[in-house]
C-alpha cells in the first residue's frame, strides 16, 4: 500500500474525480485532458494521479463503491427498526447513485478493491433483508438474494423513472425511497 497522499494531492485526485465523472455522463468518450479542464488542473497532473483512462475509470468505481458504503454506515441501520433502517438507507444510496450515475452504471471490469467493496454492499443489504424479514416485513420464506437483485433493480429503476423531468419534487431522493419500498415490499397490488 502506498503511503497517503498530501492534502493538496488528495483534493486535485477528488477534483478529477468528480470532474471524470460530470464529462463522462456527458461524453463517455471524452479525453483525459477534457476532464483535466473540467477540474480546473493540467493534463499532466491528471496523467500524475492517473496513468491511463482505465486507472481513472478504475478509480471513479473505488470512489462510487465506497461513497455508497459511507451511504449506507452514515443511515446507522443498526440503530432502528428494519422498515426505518431499510427506508433511510434507501435514500442515502439514491443520493449518491443521482451523483455518480456515470460510473455507477459504467461496466468497468472490478478491480480487487471496487470487487471487496461491492461484496461489503451486498453483505449490509442483505443482513438488513434478514432482518426485515425476522421482523416481519418480507415473508418468511422469501428468497433475500432475488430480493436483493429486485431491490438494485427498483434502486436504478426510481432514478430513471418516467416524468421526474416535469417534476422536480418527483426526484426527490426520500419521495424515490419511498416509492422503492413500497414496491418491495408490496408490489403492485393492493396493500392489506
Amino acid at each position: 500500500m502506498g503511503r497517503p497522499l498530501r492534502a493538496d494531492a488528495e483534493r486535485s485526485v477528488r477534483a478529477i474525480l468528480e470532474a471524470a465523472e460530470r464529462v463522462l455522463a456527458e461524453d463517455a468518450g471524452a479525453s483525459m485532458e477534457q476532464i483535466a479542464e473540467a477540474a480546473g488542473l493540467t493534463r499532466i497532473t491528471v496523467h500524475r494521479r492517473f496513468a491511463n483512462r482505465q486507472a481513472l475509470l478504475e478509480a471513479l468505481a473505488v470512489s462510487a463503491k465506497q461513497q455508497l458504503l459511507d451511504a449506507i454506515g452514515e443511515a446507522r441501520p443498526d440503530s432502528a427498526p428494519a422498515l426505518v433502517a431499510l427506508y433511510r438507507v434507501t435514500a442515502n444510496v439514491l443520493r449518491v447513485k443521482s451523483a455518480w450515475r456515470f460510473t455507477l452504471s459504467h461496466s468497468t471490469p472490478h478491480s480487487e478493491t471496487a470487487a471487496a467493496l461491492w461484496a461489503d454492499i451486498d453483505r449490509y443489504t442483505v443482513e438488513l433483508l434478514t432482518r426485515a424479514q425476522s421482523e416481519g416485513l418480507l415473508a418468511p420464506d422469501a428468497d433475500l438474494d432475488w430480493t436483493r437483485q429486485v431491490y438494485y433493480a427498483l434502486l436504478s429503476e426510481a432514478l430513471d423513472r418516467p416524468g421526474t423531468e416535469r417534476d422536480p419534487a418527483a426526484k426527490d431522493p426520500d419521495v424515490l425511497a419511498a416509492l422503492v419500498i413500497d414496491t418491495l415490499l408490496h408490489g403492485a397490488g393492493p396493500h392489506a
